[in-house]
């Protein structure tokens, strides 16, 4: 007797058997599996950037990002006791593109919205935002107004908005984007979540909108300065699956990780400059001067996302004038859901 499926089964079935094949784990390099094992060895950050924060919906808020090696580029979080982070899933973005294989269906907070989906569109690559089951994006830091909540704005410790990232889980190594940010609809706040696409690389097509990988094991590496970014032709923003945006992040990130040691435990920030400026930056509820550190543009749309700042001596480099979201436009900060 023939069997007969729905046509959006048998959709679903093909794409995530072509996902399957498709995924190929990039190893964890010897210096980046030496970090690993030393911020767990550590048990806890000593040089707390902010602190307070929530890995579930419960107890205990002992997770913090880290700048223990600030001095080498990286920020990251970690709980105590050797914890570092889980990986719940966002959805948000983009819906329902060519590459959506009905996972997200199962989520009950997804937004047609991301933080920085402006600047990513401003790169004119034919893309209006960002795309969860396409682009590999980390959601960092915390933006809320509710009496209590916790934030932490990565800018002001030198993270760039849609910088390189890379996640350690399961074992491997992805490169992805920092593209989202944890909003106050709950009424703590968390870590550890990454888009659907970020957790398949990571775990397979188990998880969904819904499920995500709840032990604390995985390391979130930010890396900080312009340098970070790759701007509009540095990755490829309109690919068509995230095997192929992962793989175009690769030049980047491989050189990115050569930064760090991996070795011991570094306190004091970078001090590497090409030049310095002042600058006044404003965030969602506060204002703040800060100084910020300029590296020559390497490519046309390099700046993107940033403004760029021509010296006297006409060499430009990429400096942001604010941490207000993609130019002032409205930002959208993602609502998180830990799923226990």
């Amino acid at each position: 007797m023939q069997l007969l499926f729905p046509p959006t089964l048998t959709l679903l079935t093909l794409s995530l058997a072509l996902f399957a094949t498709q995924i190929s784990a990039r190893e964890v390099p010897p210096n980046i599996q030496t970090l690993y094992d030393n911020v767990k060895k550590a048990g806890s950050c000593k040089n707390v950037l902010k602190t307070g924060f929530y890995a579930k919906d419960d107890p205990p808020n002992t997770f913090s990002y880290c700048g223990d090696h600030l001095s080498e580029g990286v920020i990251y979080l970690q709980g105590t006791g050797g914890a570092l982070a889980d990986m719940d899933i966002d959805c948000d973005g983009i819906q329902h593109g060519p590459a959506d294989d009905g996972r997200c269906d199962s989520s009950e907070d997804t937004q047609s919205h991301t933080s920085f989906e402006d600047t990513v569109a401003s790169y004119n690559k034919g893309v209006s935002g960002l795309d969860a089951f396409i682009h590999p994006y980390v959601v960092f830091g915390n933006v809320g107004t509710n009496p209590g909540f916790v934030n932490y704005d990565p800018r002001k410790d030198g993270v760039r908005e849609l910088s390189l990232m890379a996640v350690v889980c399961g074992g491997k190594m992805f490169y992805g984007i920092w593209g989202d940010e944890n909003g106050d609809d709950g009424p703590r706040a968390v870590i550890g979540e990454a888009s659907i696409s970020m957790a398949t690389l990571c775990y397979g097509t188990t998880v969904n909108g819904n499920n995500g990988h709840d032990e604390t094991d995985v390391l979130y590496l930010a890396f900080t300065g312009a340098d970070a970014v790759p701007g509009a032709n540095g990755a490829k923003w309109n690919a068509k699956n995230a095997v192929e945006f992962e793989a175009s992040l690769a030049t980047l990130g491989d050189r990115l990780v050569k930064r760090i040691a991996g070795t011991g435990t570094t306190l004091t920030s970078s001090t590497t400059t090409t030049k310095t400026i002042s600058s006044t930056m404003t965030s969602t509820s506060t204002t703040r001067s800060s100084t910020a550190t300029c590296t020559p543009c390497s490519w046309t749309g390099h700046c993107a996302g940033d403004s760029c700042f021509t010296s006297s001596s006409s060499s430009s480099s990429c400096c942001p004038i604010s941490t207000t979201s993609h130019s002032g436009a409205t930002s959208y900060f993602h609502k998180s859901k830990k799923h226990t």
